[in-house]
């Protein structure tokens, strides 16, 4: 039983799976609690069912791995673009291997 109503935030992430490499985001509604008692209590809330804290053992939705990275949101796109190589890496610097010919 809490005492006050509870606080709610709204957080959203981005998801990677390092083993399939599926990518995805989601939006949590988080609701913060005053028990009677003076302990506090969390709850998460994705598209209206009450869930795990997608911070505490994060799975990948598409093949339920565990192996998940979790990034800001709107991130997903830029782990995408590294992952299928449609990203190129910019040489910098003045290494041997970008040096022009002499």
């Amino acid at each position: 039983m809490t005492t006050q109503h509870p606080y709610r935030a709204q957080e959203s992430y981005s998801f990677a799976c390092m083993r399939c490499g599926y990518g995805w985001e989601q939006d949590y509604e988080i609701h913060h609690h005053v028990r009677a008692d003076g302990s506090e209590s969390v709850t998460y809330r994705a598209d209206g069912e009450t869930v795990p804290s997608p911070l505490s053992r994060p799975t990948c939705v598409n093949c339920g791995s565990h192996v998940v990275r979790i990034m800001q949101p709107g991130r997903v796109h830029v782990f995408e673009e590294l992952l299928h190589g449609s990203h190129q890496a910019q040489p910098h610097g003045r290494h041997w291997w970008n040096r022009p010919a002499s």
